[in-house]
Protein backbone atom coordinates (compact mmCIF):
# COMPACT_ATOMS: atom_id res chain seq x y z
CA UNK A 1 0.00 0.00 0.00
CA UNK A 2 1.25 3.64 -1.16
CA UNK A 3 1.94 6.19 1.63
CA UNK A 4 -0.07 9.00 -0.31
CA UNK A 5 -3.14 6.18 -0.42
CA UNK A 6 -2.99 5.45 3.74
CA UNK A 7 -2.72 9.86 3.86
CA UNK A 8 -5.55 10.15 1.36
CA UNK A 9 -8.29 7.85 3.17
CA UNK A 10 -6.64 7.05 6.45
CA UNK A 11 -7.53 3.65 6.77
CA UNK A 12 -6.11 0.40 5.53
CA UNK A 13 -7.87 -1.72 2.48
CA UNK A 14 -7.15 -5.19 1.78
CA UNK A 15 -7.74 -4.69 -1.60
CA UNK A 16 -4.59 -2.19 -2.03
CA UNK A 17 -1.72 -3.95 0.46
CA UNK A 18 1.22 -4.97 -1.62
CA UNK A 19 2.31 -8.08 -1.92
CA UNK A 20 5.68 -7.00 -2.97
CA UNK A 21 6.14 -4.26 -0.42
CA UNK A 22 5.29 -6.96 1.97
CA UNK A 23 8.03 -9.43 0.41
CA UNK A 24 10.55 -6.51 0.59
CA UNK A 25 10.30 -6.07 4.57
CA UNK A 26 10.27 -10.08 5.23
CA UNK A 27 13.35 -10.48 3.34
CA UNK A 28 15.55 -8.36 5.69
CA UNK A 29 18.45 -9.91 7.97
CA UNK A 30 18.79 -10.13 11.88
CA UNK A 31 21.66 -7.75 12.64
CA UNK A 32 23.76 -9.20 15.13
CA UNK A 33 24.84 -5.89 16.48
CA UNK A 34 20.85 -5.47 17.18
CA UNK A 35 21.19 -8.33 19.75
CA UNK A 36 24.44 -7.88 21.05
CA UNK A 37 23.57 -10.14 24.40
CA UNK A 38 21.61 -13.11 22.23
CA UNK A 39 23.54 -16.82 22.42
CA UNK A 40 23.00 -16.84 18.38
CA UNK A 41 20.88 -16.16 15.74
CA UNK A 42 19.06 -18.84 13.84
CA UNK A 43 16.67 -18.36 10.88
CA UNK A 44 16.47 -14.73 11.86
CA UNK A 45 15.37 -15.22 15.17
CA UNK A 46 17.98 -13.82 18.27
CA UNK A 47 18.23 -17.03 20.96
CA UNK A 48 19.06 -15.94 24.47
CA UNK A 49 20.92 -18.18 26.46
CA UNK A 50 19.26 -17.36 30.03
CA UNK A 51 21.11 -19.35 31.96
CA UNK A 52 24.30 -17.59 30.99
CA UNK A 53 23.02 -14.31 31.59
CA UNK A 54 20.51 -14.85 34.43
CA UNK A 55 22.51 -12.50 36.71
CA UNK A 56 21.67 -9.31 34.56
CA UNK A 57 18.13 -9.66 35.69
CA UNK A 58 19.22 -8.81 39.42
CA UNK A 59 21.03 -5.25 38.35
CA UNK A 60 18.88 -2.29 37.50
CA UNK A 61 20.99 -1.17 34.75
CA UNK A 62 21.93 -4.79 32.82
CA UNK A 63 18.18 -5.55 33.27
CA UNK A 64 16.94 -2.29 31.46
CA UNK A 65 19.79 -3.22 28.45
CA UNK A 66 18.69 -6.30 27.92
CA UNK A 67 14.84 -5.26 28.34
CA UNK A 68 15.71 -2.55 25.55
CA UNK A 69 17.74 -4.79 23.25
CA UNK A 70 14.63 -7.06 23.58
CA UNK A 71 11.76 -4.07 22.41
CA UNK A 72 13.78 -3.13 19.73
CA UNK A 73 13.35 -6.89 18.27
CA UNK A 74 9.81 -6.80 18.57
CA UNK A 75 9.63 -3.46 17.20
CA UNK A 76 11.69 -2.89 14.11
CA UNK A 77 14.09 -5.81 14.09
CA UNK A 78 12.61 -9.72 13.55
CA UNK A 79 9.55 -9.60 15.71
CA UNK A 80 10.33 -13.03 17.95
CA UNK A 81 13.01 -13.63 20.38
CA UNK A 82 13.54 -17.29 22.38
CA UNK A 83 14.65 -17.56 25.48
CA UNK A 84 16.15 -20.52 26.67
CA UNK A 85 15.87 -22.34 29.40
CA UNK A 86 13.07 -19.11 30.95
CA UNK A 87 11.90 -21.18 33.51
CA UNK A 88 14.48 -24.12 34.38
CA UNK A 89 12.21 -25.91 36.90
CA UNK A 90 11.52 -28.62 35.40
CA UNK A 91 9.10 -30.11 37.85
CA UNK A 92 7.77 -27.13 38.18
CA UNK A 93 6.54 -27.49 34.40
CA UNK A 94 5.38 -31.16 35.01
CA UNK A 95 3.76 -30.20 38.01
CA UNK A 96 1.84 -27.77 36.06
CA UNK A 97 1.50 -30.08 32.97
CA UNK A 98 -0.02 -33.05 35.54
CA UNK A 99 -2.95 -30.02 36.59
CA UNK A 100 -3.90 -28.93 33.38
CA UNK A 101 -4.76 -32.42 32.14
CA UNK A 102 -6.83 -33.00 34.85
CA UNK A 103 -8.51 -29.14 33.53
CA UNK A 104 -8.55 -31.23 30.04
CA UNK A 105 -10.32 -34.09 30.91
CA UNK A 106 -12.97 -32.46 33.20
CA UNK A 107 -14.05 -29.59 30.65
CA UNK A 108 -13.93 -32.29 27.82
CA UNK A 109 -16.40 -34.08 30.06
CA UNK A 110 -18.48 -31.19 30.67
CA UNK A 111 -18.64 -29.40 27.33
CA UNK A 112 -15.93 -30.20 25.06
CA UNK A 113 -14.12 -26.89 23.53
CA UNK A 114 -13.26 -24.57 20.55
CA UNK A 115 -9.99 -23.05 19.53
CA UNK A 116 -9.06 -20.02 17.02
CA UNK A 117 -7.77 -20.59 13.48
CA UNK A 118 -7.66 -24.77 13.77
CA UNK A 119 -9.70 -27.36 13.13
CA UNK A 120 -12.12 -28.26 15.33
CA UNK A 121 -11.08 -31.65 17.80
CA UNK A 122 -7.51 -31.18 16.73
CA UNK A 123 -6.55 -29.05 19.74
CA UNK A 124 -6.78 -29.11 23.56
CA UNK A 125 -7.57 -25.95 24.73
CA UNK A 126 -7.64 -24.46 28.28
CA UNK A 127 -8.83 -20.55 28.51
CA UNK A 128 -8.04 -18.87 31.80
CA UNK A 129 -5.58 -21.35 32.34
CA UNK A 130 -3.63 -18.55 34.81
CA UNK A 131 -6.11 -18.58 37.21
CA UNK A 132 -7.30 -22.22 36.89
CA UNK A 133 -3.57 -23.54 38.20
CA UNK A 134 -3.60 -20.39 40.73
CA UNK A 135 -6.96 -22.09 42.28
CA UNK A 136 -5.98 -26.02 41.56
CA UNK A 137 -2.64 -25.71 42.71
CA UNK A 138 -1.50 -22.25 44.10
CA UNK A 139 2.27 -23.14 45.48
CA UNK A 140 2.88 -24.81 41.35
CA UNK A 141 1.45 -21.97 40.33
CA UNK A 142 3.92 -19.64 42.33
CA UNK A 143 7.13 -21.86 41.00
CA UNK A 144 5.87 -22.25 37.51
CA UNK A 145 5.58 -18.39 37.40
CA UNK A 146 8.75 -17.31 39.29
CA UNK A 147 10.74 -16.48 35.74
CA UNK A 148 12.82 -13.32 36.14
CA UNK A 149 13.47 -13.84 32.65
CA UNK A 150 9.98 -14.03 31.44
CA UNK A 151 8.40 -11.16 33.50
CA UNK A 152 11.54 -8.88 31.71
CA UNK A 153 10.29 -9.78 28.72
CA UNK A 154 7.02 -8.25 29.61
CA UNK A 155 7.94 -5.44 30.96
CA UNK A 156 9.84 -5.05 28.00
CA UNK A 157 7.12 -4.86 25.42
CA UNK A 158 4.70 -3.48 28.16
CA UNK A 159 6.21 -1.78 31.11
CA UNK A 160 5.41 -2.34 34.14
CA UNK A 161 2.54 -3.32 36.08
CA UNK A 162 1.73 -5.11 33.01
CA UNK A 163 -1.36 -7.70 33.28
CA UNK A 164 -1.00 -11.56 32.48
CA UNK A 165 -2.87 -13.89 30.75
CA UNK A 166 -2.67 -17.29 29.88
CA UNK A 167 -4.03 -20.13 27.36
CA UNK A 168 -2.69 -23.61 27.36
CA UNK A 169 -2.44 -25.42 23.86
CA UNK A 170 -2.16 -28.85 23.02
CA UNK A 171 -1.31 -30.23 19.64
CA UNK A 172 -1.79 -34.35 19.48
CA UNK A 173 -0.27 -36.45 16.68
CA UNK A 174 -1.80 -35.27 13.81
CA UNK A 175 -3.46 -32.23 14.59
CA UNK A 176 -3.16 -30.13 11.71
CA UNK A 177 -1.77 -26.64 11.21
CA UNK A 178 -3.32 -22.97 11.88
CA UNK A 179 -3.97 -20.42 9.23
CA UNK A 180 -1.12 -17.80 9.35
CA UNK A 181 -2.99 -14.63 10.97
CA UNK A 182 -1.84 -11.69 13.78
CA UNK A 183 -3.29 -11.53 16.90
CA UNK A 184 -5.01 -9.50 19.48
CA UNK A 185 -6.19 -7.18 19.31
CA UNK A 186 -7.13 -6.00 15.77
CA UNK A 187 -5.99 -9.75 14.92
CA UNK A 188 -9.27 -11.17 16.65
CA UNK A 189 -11.49 -9.16 14.71
CA UNK A 190 -13.53 -10.04 11.50
CA UNK A 191 -11.98 -8.42 8.38
CA UNK A 192 -14.85 -6.21 7.57
CA UNK A 193 -14.70 -5.11 11.47
CA UNK A 194 -10.87 -4.40 11.35
CA UNK A 195 -11.64 -2.24 8.36
CA UNK A 196 -13.78 -0.13 10.58
CA UNK A 197 -10.48 0.90 12.81
CA UNK A 198 -8.19 4.29 10.91
CA UNK A 199 -4.59 2.97 10.64
CA UNK A 200 -3.41 4.77 13.26
CA UNK A 201 -5.21 2.10 15.33
CA UNK A 202 -3.89 -0.62 13.44
CA UNK A 203 -0.73 0.86 14.56
CA UNK A 204 -1.25 1.36 17.99
CA UNK A 205 -2.98 -2.46 18.01
CA UNK A 206 0.68 -4.52 19.07
CA UNK A 207 1.62 -2.21 21.29
CA UNK A 208 -1.09 -2.75 23.72
CA UNK A 209 -0.40 -7.02 23.97
CA UNK A 210 2.87 -8.95 24.00
CA UNK A 211 2.27 -12.63 22.47
CA UNK A 212 4.49 -15.62 24.39
CA UNK A 213 4.76 -19.16 25.04
CA UNK A 214 6.33 -21.59 27.76
CA UNK A 215 7.25 -25.07 26.11
CA UNK A 216 5.87 -28.04 28.11
CA UNK A 217 7.65 -30.80 26.36
CA UNK A 218 10.75 -31.10 23.83
CA UNK A 219 9.32 -30.11 20.91
CA UNK A 220 11.29 -31.40 17.24
CA UNK A 221 10.06 -29.08 14.04
CA UNK A 222 8.59 -32.32 13.27
CA UNK A 223 6.01 -31.49 15.94
CA UNK A 224 4.96 -28.49 14.81
CA UNK A 225 6.20 -25.45 16.79
CA UNK A 226 5.13 -21.98 15.85
CA UNK A 227 5.81 -20.79 12.39
CA UNK A 228 7.00 -17.47 12.14
CA UNK A 229 7.21 -15.06 9.42
CA UNK A 230 10.34 -13.00 10.65
CA UNK A 231 9.87 -8.85 10.30
CA UNK A 232 6.42 -9.17 8.90
CA UNK A 233 5.23 -7.06 11.64
CA UNK A 234 6.50 -4.12 10.29
CA UNK A 235 4.20 -4.36 7.53
CA UNK A 236 1.67 -1.76 8.90
CA UNK A 237 -1.67 -2.78 6.57
CA UNK A 238 -1.17 -6.25 7.77
CA UNK A 239 -3.89 -6.64 9.94
CA UNK A 240 -6.07 -6.40 6.55
CA UNK A 241 -3.64 -8.11 4.43
CA UNK A 242 -3.20 -11.68 6.71
CA UNK A 243 -6.63 -12.79 5.36
CA UNK A 244 -5.51 -12.64 1.62
CA UNK A 245 -4.99 -15.86 0.14
CA UNK A 246 -1.88 -14.56 -1.50
CA UNK A 247 -0.38 -12.92 1.39
CA UNK A 248 -1.04 -16.70 3.36
CA UNK A 249 0.52 -18.38 0.13
CA UNK A 250 3.52 -16.14 0.95
CA UNK A 251 3.76 -17.30 4.62
CA UNK A 252 3.31 -20.79 3.61
CA UNK A 253 6.37 -20.46 1.29
CA UNK A 254 8.56 -17.98 3.60
CA UNK A 255 8.17 -19.53 7.24
CA UNK A 256 10.70 -20.50 9.74
CA UNK A 257 10.69 -22.93 12.88
CA UNK A 258 12.81 -23.40 15.84
CA UNK A 259 12.84 -26.89 17.61
CA UNK A 260 12.43 -25.99 21.64
CA UNK A 261 12.67 -27.40 24.65
CA UNK A 262 11.08 -28.42 28.18
CA UNK A 263 11.50 -24.30 29.89
CA UNK A 264 12.37 -22.85 26.79
CA UNK A 265 9.79 -19.62 26.30
CA UNK A 266 9.66 -17.55 23.32
CA UNK A 267 7.69 -14.08 22.83
CA UNK A 268 6.44 -12.08 19.85
CA UNK A 269 5.00 -9.17 18.60
CA UNK A 270 1.51 -9.89 18.10
CA UNK A 271 1.51 -8.65 14.41
CA UNK A 272 4.13 -10.87 13.30
CA UNK A 273 2.48 -13.30 11.18
CA UNK A 274 2.27 -16.95 12.66
CA UNK A 275 0.68 -19.96 12.86
CA UNK A 276 1.31 -23.12 14.98
CA UNK A 277 2.50 -26.28 12.76
CA UNK A 278 0.81 -29.34 11.70
CA UNK A 279 1.86 -32.29 14.47
CA UNK A 280 3.52 -34.60 12.21
CA UNK A 281 5.00 -36.71 14.90
CA UNK A 282 3.53 -40.43 16.27
CA UNK A 283 4.32 -39.30 19.73
CA UNK A 284 4.70 -35.77 20.78
CA UNK A 285 1.99 -33.99 22.42
CA UNK A 286 2.82 -30.41 21.64
CA UNK A 287 2.14 -28.70 24.79
CA UNK A 288 2.83 -25.36 24.62
CA UNK A 289 1.14 -22.09 27.42
CA UNK A 290 0.25 -19.01 25.58
CA UNK A 291 0.37 -16.11 27.19
CA UNK A 292 -0.84 -12.75 26.08
CA UNK A 293 0.04 -10.25 28.37
CA UNK A 294 -1.93 -6.59 27.98
CA UNK A 295 -0.69 -3.17 29.02
CA UNK A 296 -2.33 -1.80 32.04
CA UNK A 297 -3.38 1.03 29.78
CA UNK A 298 -6.05 -0.19 28.14
CA UNK A 299 -8.94 0.46 30.71
CA UNK A 300 -11.10 3.53 31.12
CA UNK A 301 -10.48 5.93 33.92
CA UNK A 302 -14.44 5.40 35.83
CA UNK A 303 -15.65 2.20 36.71
CA UNK A 304 -19.81 2.12 34.84
CA UNK A 305 -22.55 -0.07 35.17
CA UNK A 306 -23.47 -0.44 31.22
CA UNK A 307 -25.63 -3.29 31.99
CA UNK A 308 -27.79 -1.05 34.13
CA UNK A 309 -27.66 1.70 31.75
CA UNK A 310 -28.36 -0.40 29.40
CA UNK A 311 -31.78 -2.20 30.46
CA UNK A 312 -32.64 1.89 31.94
CA UNK A 313 -31.90 3.13 28.16
CA UNK A 314 -33.41 0.15 26.05
CA UNK A 315 -37.38 0.94 25.84
CA UNK A 316 -36.99 4.72 25.49
CA UNK A 317 -34.21 3.87 22.83
CA UNK A 318 -36.51 1.51 20.83
CA UNK A 319 -39.26 3.99 21.01
CA UNK A 320 -37.51 7.01 19.45
CA UNK A 321 -36.03 4.89 16.47
CA UNK A 322 -38.85 3.14 15.65
CA UNK A 323 -41.30 6.41 16.02
CA UNK A 324 -38.43 8.00 13.61
CA UNK A 325 -37.24 10.62 15.99
CA UNK A 326 -33.51 9.24 15.38
CA UNK A 327 -31.48 9.12 11.98
CA UNK A 328 -29.54 6.29 12.16
CA UNK A 329 -26.07 8.24 12.91
CA UNK A 330 -27.82 9.45 15.80
CA UNK A 331 -29.26 6.57 16.93
CA UNK A 332 -25.69 4.20 16.70
CA UNK A 333 -24.05 7.24 18.66
CA UNK A 334 -26.49 7.05 21.28
CA UNK A 335 -25.56 2.93 21.66
CA UNK A 336 -21.66 3.85 21.38
CA UNK A 337 -22.25 6.21 24.60
CA UNK A 338 -24.07 3.65 26.51
CA UNK A 339 -23.21 0.15 26.01
CA UNK A 340 -20.18 -1.63 25.86
CA UNK A 341 -18.38 -2.28 22.57
CA UNK A 342 -15.83 -4.34 23.03
CA UNK A 343 -16.45 -8.10 23.60
CA UNK A 344 -13.05 -8.66 25.76
CA UNK A 345 -12.27 -9.21 28.26
CA UNK A 346 -14.54 -12.34 29.15
CA UNK A 347 -14.64 -15.88 30.36
CA UNK A 348 -14.31 -17.91 26.99
CA UNK A 349 -15.10 -21.58 28.62
CA UNK A 350 -18.87 -19.99 28.34
CA UNK A 351 -18.66 -16.82 26.06
CA UNK A 352 -17.09 -18.76 22.84
CA UNK A 353 -17.14 -16.45 19.68
CA UNK A 354 -19.71 -16.33 17.85
CA UNK A 355 -19.91 -15.99 14.38
CA UNK A 356 -16.61 -14.64 13.67
CA UNK A 357 -13.18 -14.32 16.49
CA UNK A 358 -15.05 -12.77 19.57
CA UNK A 359 -18.31 -12.83 21.22
CA UNK A 360 -21.33 -10.71 20.42
CA UNK A 361 -20.57 -7.51 22.15
CA UNK A 362 -23.25 -5.77 24.75
CA UNK A 363 -23.75 -3.08 21.96
CA UNK A 364 -24.32 -5.31 19.65
CA UNK A 365 -26.75 -6.80 21.28
CA UNK A 366 -29.01 -3.91 22.20
CA UNK A 367 -28.93 -2.76 18.66
CA UNK A 368 -29.59 -6.14 17.44
CA UNK A 369 -32.77 -6.29 19.76
CA UNK A 370 -33.94 -3.21 18.59
CA UNK A 371 -33.85 -3.25 15.75
CA UNK A 372 -35.66 -6.76 15.70
CA UNK A 373 -38.10 -5.30 17.74
CA UNK A 374 -37.08 -7.72 20.49
CA UNK A 375 -39.25 -7.72 23.51
CA UNK A 376 -37.69 -5.58 26.51
CA UNK A 377 -38.09 -8.42 29.47
CA UNK A 378 -36.51 -10.56 26.97
CA UNK A 379 -33.91 -7.89 26.04
CA UNK A 380 -33.13 -7.77 29.74
CA UNK A 381 -32.73 -11.47 30.59
CA UNK A 382 -30.38 -11.10 27.42
CA UNK A 383 -28.40 -9.06 29.20
CA UNK A 384 -28.42 -10.80 32.25
CA UNK A 385 -27.01 -13.84 30.42
CA UNK A 386 -24.49 -12.04 28.88
CA UNK A 387 -22.90 -10.67 32.03
CA UNK A 388 -23.52 -14.05 33.80
CA UNK A 389 -21.04 -15.22 30.80
CA UNK A 390 -18.41 -12.87 31.23
CA UNK A 391 -17.76 -13.28 34.75
CA UNK A 392 -14.13 -14.87 35.66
Amino acid sequence: MKDQQILASGYYDAQLCDLGEFAALVSQRQDPANAPNAATIEKNIPIYDIPAIASQFARHDKRRELMAEWAAILQRGAGVFVLKQAQPDHAAIDAATAVYGQIINIEKEASGGADHFATAGSNDRIWNALQKLCTAAPDTFIRYFASPAMDAASEAWLGPNYQMTAQINVVHPGGKAQSAHRDYHLGFQTAEVGATYPAHVHDLSPLMTLQGGLAHCDMSVESGPTKFLPFSQLYRPGYMAWRRDDFRAYFEENYVQLPLQKGDALFFNPALFHAAGENRSSDIHRMVNLFQVSSPFGRAMESVDRRAMCKTLSAPLAAAWQSGDLEEEQFNAVIAATAEGYAFPTNLDRDPPADGLAPESQAALLKRAILSNMPNRELHALFDQQSSRRRP
